[in-house]
This record gives C-alpha cells, structure tokens and sequence, in this order.
C-alpha cells in the first residue's frame, strides 16, 4: 500500500494512492523554494498581503468541495469540515489584512546618537509538517502568515491528507502565490531530515506527537535551525461550582468529542468539584449512551463518526482498555468496531489511579476521563501534575475564584468560563512538553521572521 493515500475511515476502502517523492524531487522543490524567495521577499508587502487574501476567498469559493475531501480522508462531518474550511479562511484572510502591520518597521528609544529600528524581515524558505486531524486549519496558520513576510513553503503533509494537500497547492497558485512558493512534497521521514539539514530551509514548523516533535526538533537543533513544536495536551477543565451542572457537562461533552476527540487542545481532564461531580458524570454518560455509527459525509441525529484510521482506533481502545486494567472505570461507550472501520464509540472514563501509566498519557479520540477533587488547592495541583501544558479552563459562577486558579495553571493558554477561546487573532501554542513557539494572532508572524536591527548614526 502505497504510504500516500486516501483511504475512508468508515470502510476502510482506499480511494486513490499518490506517489511518494523522488530524492530529485526533494532536490527541485528545495531549489524552486530557494529561487522563488529570492523572488517574493523583494514584492511589496501589500501586493504579498493581496495574493494571500485571494486564497482566502478561493477557500470559501470551494467550500463544500473542499469539505467533502477531508471528510472522506480523516471522518469528520460535512459540517465540522466546513467549519473547519471556514475557519481556516478566517485566519488567512486575518494574516492578509493585519500581517502587513503586524511587520511594521518601528523605532526603538536609542542613547547612542542616531535611530534605532527594528524590521521585520523574512529568513527564507520553511518547512511545515502538518497533520490529519485538521487539514486545512493546520496548513493555514503555518502558510499564511509566513507568505505575507515573505517566506516560501514546504508542505509535507499527513499520509492520509494527500488529495487535500495538492488542493492546497492548487489554490496557492490559482491566488497568485508564484510556482515553488507553496509546494506539496510527499515526503518519507529521511526525505525530511535531508530537507531540514539543507542550507536553503531556514526554520522548520511541526504539530504533532511528543515524540516526532523530539525528533523534529532535535534534527532542527543539530543545524541550527528555528523550530516551533506543537505536540499535543492533556488539557485540564476544572469545573469548580455551577448553577447548571448539567449545562457545564454537555459544554464538556460538546468540545470532548469534537472531531471524534482528535483536538490537541481539547477538554481530555475534567476535573470537578466533589459536591457537583456526581451530577455531572451521570450527565456525560446519559450524554454518551445510545449512540451509534454514521456516516461522516450524511450523519443523523445520535450518530457519531469515525476516527481517522483503524490504527488511530484501536490505539485509543487499547489506552481505555489499559486503564481499566490500572483500576479505571469504563462507564458508558467504548466500543471499537469489528472490522476495517475505524469507529469507536464515545466514552466515559473514571478513577483512572494517578500512579497509573494511563494517567500521563493523551488520548486522541472521544473520551471523556472524569477526576474527583474537594478543593480548589486540589484542583490546581492535579491540573498541574502533568507534563504536558498547551491548554485549560476553570469553570465558576465566581469569576474570580475560576482566575485565581485559572493565573496559575502551567500552560500556554488559560480560559475562564470557557473551554477553549478560538479564533483568528487568538495566539495558540503550549509550554513543557506540549513544544515551543505561537501560531495565529499578531505573535504568530514573528516566530519566522528576522527582527532585524537597523541602525542609522548621526
């Protein structure tokens, strides 16, 4: 089988396979980059800015179609996958309209008799490795803002996104992005080292596991290149009070099971209140109980869709199972499917013992995994006892008992009242073992830019 392909998660049927890079391949792509860099630094910031702002609209234009071909690649809904499209437009076009000022020469107070600047320049061609869960949005927040500094693009994507991929490639270059700017490569992992070692990639941009983020970064490092790692949470949501608990359950529910669960920032420890908790889980699980299969690209009322592949399945059916076998409660779903579907019924999970291995690991699929706590004390500390750190919320009807633990939570995002704030300007990124760096917002440009000095004496 063929590393590149489509295959639908909810059959697995393979419906078309693409050819895996040649290392000449490699060689024309890190040339065209290189080349057309030279090229597109020296265009005007506005005239930049205007083509970036055509994909934007060239995304929306082909919205459905767009949709529907994630939809069969990685499972989700036609719904969540237009989200995901109109999402990823939003941030496009926010990186189209405010990059060129985000990049704006600005003067620096100097005691040595002259002016002080600093420039925002671009450093040359990159390298993003990008992942399935969401194609587009993904992509976008890496590219977009880069393109509008004037960086070039190299897009090696998930091994099951390859139609999407070339998609993207396609509409770069129908907007006006010139042939070598943004390009596709369907590379195997040596292929990658090979680009990363190159002295024509300045920097190298990754979501994706621990350990690819481990690998990543430290063939960055070994040549002195600009990484940003994006590798995933273990996001706590502590739920401290509510007047409606069940309404706070099904927010929880709701963003838990989001893209059958495959959401680097979503809600994986719910962490809540002694006197509520009780209410709360028998929400989830009524929440949970009686739902069955769908299809992704036609799903009813009660249905769920699939995971991303069967691999992606039963590795999450075997970390439930694991679990339990640790001491933890399965209280409702759970289900792997027979066969070479990749569905796998959401999920409540209790009492996972935190001595356990389970209790460090991240589950990327639909469960919901439910801790008991008596105090806020208690609630920030088990928050906290995790080696991961991109996300958290803490829920109260008090504001400022929710901020005074939500200040002190150890990551890189932290929400008051609301699971995860997300949007455009909204900056994303984590600390500890969750990787380095922010995409999206006004910080997002500057993480490959050279924020050069500019000194004119007097």
């Amino acid at each position: 089988m063929s590393k590149y392909r489509v295959q639908n998660p909810a059959t697995g049927e393979v419906l078309e396979t693409f050819e895996a890079a040649t290392d000449a391949q490699i060689e024309e792509a890190l040339a065209g980059a290189d080349a057309v860099y030279r090229e597109w630094r020296e265009r005007g910031v506005q005239e930049r800015a205007a083509v970036v702002k055509r994909v934007a609209e060239l995304f929306l234009e082909r919205k459905d179609e767009l949709a529907r071909l994630i939809a069969l690649e990685m499972g989700k809904s036609i719904a969540e996958s237009i989200d995901e499209v109109e999402f990823a437009a939003q941030i496009i076009e926010y990186y189209a309209v405010h990059g060129p000022s985000l990049i704006t020469d600005y003067e620096i107070p100097s005691t040595i008799p002259g002016k002080a600047y600093i420039e925002h320049r671009p450093v040359g061609a990159l390298l993003g490795v990008m992942p399935w869960n969401f194609p587009y949005y993904q992509v976008a927040r890496f590219a977009a803002p880069n393109l509008v500094l004037g960086n070039t693009i190299l897009l090696k994507h998930a091994d099951v996104c390859g139609r999407s991929a070339l998609t993207i490639q396609e509409i770069m270059e129908e907007a006006g992005v010139p042939v070598g700017g943004y390009q596709n490569v369907f590379a195997s992992h040596d292929q990658i080292a090979t680009i990363i070692a190159d002295p024509r990639v300045q920097g190298v941009s990754l979501t994706g596991s621990e350990r690819a983020g481990a690998i990543i970064g430290a063939q960055a490092g070994s040549h002195l290149k600009k990484a940003v790692l994006e590798l995933g949470g273990i996001d706590a949501m502590v739920v401290l009070d509510s007047d409606d608990v069940a309404g706070v359950a099904k927010q929880a529910w709701d963003f838990r099971v989001y893209n059958a669960g495959q959401v680097c920032n979503s809600n994986k420890r719910l962490i809540v209140m002694d006197d509520i908790y009780d209410e709360f889980v028998a929400e989830l699980v009524r929440l949970a109980e009686g739902l069955e299969p769908g299809d992704q690209l036609d799903l009813q009322e009660g249905q769920y869709v699939p995971l991303s592949s069967r691999g992606a399945a039963e590795t999450v059916d075997a970390q439930v199972r694991k679990a339990v076998s640790e001491g933890a409660k399965l209280l409702a779903g759970g289900v792997l499917s027979e066969g070479p579907a990749a569905y796998y019924s959401p999920a409540v999970l209790v009492d996972v013992p935190r001595d356990s291995e389970s209790y460090g690991e991240e589950i990327f699929g639909p469960v919901a995994t439910v801790y008991r706590v008596s105090s806020d004390a208690e609630a920030l500390e088990l928050a906290n006892d995790c080696a991961l750190g991109l996300g958290g919320s803490v829920f109260s009807t008090d504001e400022a008992r929710a901020a005074r633990v939500a200040s002190r939570l150890e990551t890189g995002m932290s929400h008051v009242n609301t699971i995860a704030a997300e949007s455009a300007e909204i900056p994303f990124g984590g600390v500890k073992r969750s990787g380095f760096g922010r995409e999206m917002g006004p910080i997002g440009i500057g993480e490959f830019a050279n924020k050069r000095l500019y000194f004119v004496a007097k």
